[in-house]
């Protein structure tokens, strides 16, 4: 399976560090070789990089991780392909437009058997179930919804009903933002930690690397990261749950929806 890192903040902050332990799973500590990339919104704008090689040994991925681009909303994603080939077009996390918001996507699973009608304005470009996913997601977002913004409670109810419908096809651990918020699913596997004031010292798992989060932060700084698997070895993180949609906003969960229909 892939590798999903998010990163959602109160205040631009960079990813380095988690990126730093993240990066290694490509290659070095772990299989995923089929390419990784990374999206960074800043205002209305997003950077995007992509490799369809392995982040471990990316020069991409090394600039990426010594330079400190601050955000307030992060996908990553390193590739493990299960459909379509390795190449550049299938490499997450995918960005469209809609409602002149730039939205990026990024799935760790595997959607068995679907093949959705695409009638509207997004289609993909590579051959994976995952762009598939994401295009079929904003294509019922602007048939619900039209040209206009809905906001945010009612755009969540909607991408609730959705993942709810796409998870009955398979492994659909995802994340999702638009740059206002961080939406992140977990189907199987997805773990959180939030990290706010008293800061303390972090050390990574993957890479003999560690920092002291009191000497780089505010005491009004909050940061939310996600990862498919824990990054840190001294940290208490949060396992969530399979079947649980998590809505994180300003470095902190503002609203779970579950995902698997109660018995």
């Amino acid at each position: 399976m892939c590798q999903l890192l998010g990163m959602n903040c109160n205040v631009p902050t960079d990813i380095c560090f988690s990126f730093t332990g993240f990066r290694a799973r490509g290659g070095l500590t772990d299989h995923h070789t089929d390419g990784w990339g990374i999206c960074f919104f800043e205002g209305k704008g997003v950077r995007q990089f992509l490799d369809p090689n392995a982040s471990a040994h990316s020069p991409v991925a090394e600039f990426v991780k010594s330079y400190p681009i601050k955000s307030k909303n992060v996908i990553a994603h390193i590739r493990k392909a299960t459909q379509g080939d390795v190449r550049l077009e299938n490499t997450h996390p995918f960005v469209r437009e809609l409602w002149g918001h730039y939205w990026a996507f990024a799935h760790n699973g595997d959607l068995k058997n679907f093949s959705p009608v695409l009638d509207g304005r997004f289609r993909p470009v590579g051959d994976t179930d995952s762009e598939h996913a994401f295009c079929f997601m904003l294509q019922e977002l602007e048939r619900e919804f039209g040209d206009r913004y809905p906001g945010l409670e009612a755009l969540g109810e909607k991408l609730h009903a959705l993942t709810l419908g796409l998870a009955g096809y398979g492994t659909f651990n995802y994340l999702l933002s638009h740059g206002e918020f961080l939406l992140a699913h977990c189907s199987t596997k997805l773990a959180s930690i939030i990290r706010r004031a008293p800061f303390t010292v972090a050390h990574l798992k993957d890479q003999d690397v560690m920092v002291d989060f009191s000497e780089v932060t505010t005491g009004h700084d909050r940061v939310a990261v996600i990862a498919t698997n824990p990054l840190t070895e001294n940290e208490t993180w949060t396992i969530h749950a399979p079947g649980t949609l998590l809505l994180f906003r300003d470095g902190e969960v503002s609203k779970t929806f579950p995902t698997i229909p109660a018995s």
